[in-house]
């Protein structure tokens, strides 16, 4: 009778301790369909993105190489990642901002993402981007699913939009998703920026 006891007590106490490993490694996923106050989610200099739509906040880190997998991969543990030779809010130009979908699930809780929602903005829904203490406002125009390969839109920079790219589908690197907007009731700053090669 004894070690029947004993043994439902051990029972209990791992389906409690797998139902806690559960929560936690998929807490990012499970919190980004319920809203959060998100105000002091910046990076270091202020500078942030929020899409309401999705409830999608985070710090942007700016001038991350792209083609640097060690460099990205370091930068979007802590947030969204600004294309290095890119052009900034306010600027003439193509502003690309990149972040993870997804992870494998042990990873979630060390890798940001932010864009796991993504795939749903349409044209008209809104992004707001925080930038050197001014706020920024997109509005989605476009939307797109292109392969790893076809990277016209981050070398051809010269159109002043918004572009925002994860993988896609979710749980998968197969794909790229990008989201293009352009902002709202302002014009870029004189003068232009320029591109160097990225």
């Amino acid at each position: 009778m004894r070690k029947n006891k004993l043994a439902y007590h051990i029972g209990n106490i791992l389906i409690i301790v797998s139902l806690i490993g559960f929560g936690v490694t998929f807490y990012p996923l499970i919190s980004a369909y319920f809203p959060r106050s998100y105000a002091n989610e910046q990076s270091s200099d202020g500078n942030a993105i929020s899409i309401p739509k999705i409830k999608a906040n985070s710090p942007i880190i700016e001038n991350v190489d792209p083609f640097n997998k060690l460099e990205y991969d370091e930068a979007l543990k802590q947030g969204v990642a600004h294309a290095k030779s890119t052009a900034s809010p306010g600027q003439a130009g193509t502003v690309f901002l990149f972040a993870h979908s997804s992870a494998l699930p042990w990873e979630l809780t060390r890798v940001n993402a932010v864009f796991l929602r993504l795939g749903e903005l349409k044209n008209g829904d809104i992004i707001n981007i925080v930038q050197n203490g001014k706020k920024y406002t997109y509005e989605v125009t476009d939307k797109k699913v292109v392969w790893p390969n076809e990277v016209n839109y981050l070398l051809n920079t010269s159109k002043t939009q918004l572009i925002l790219q994860t993988c896609t589908p979710i749980g998968t690197s197969l794909k790229r998703l990008l989201i293009f907007a352009t902002m709202q009731h302002s014009k870029p700053d004189v003068p232009t920026h320029t591109t160097s090669g990225v």
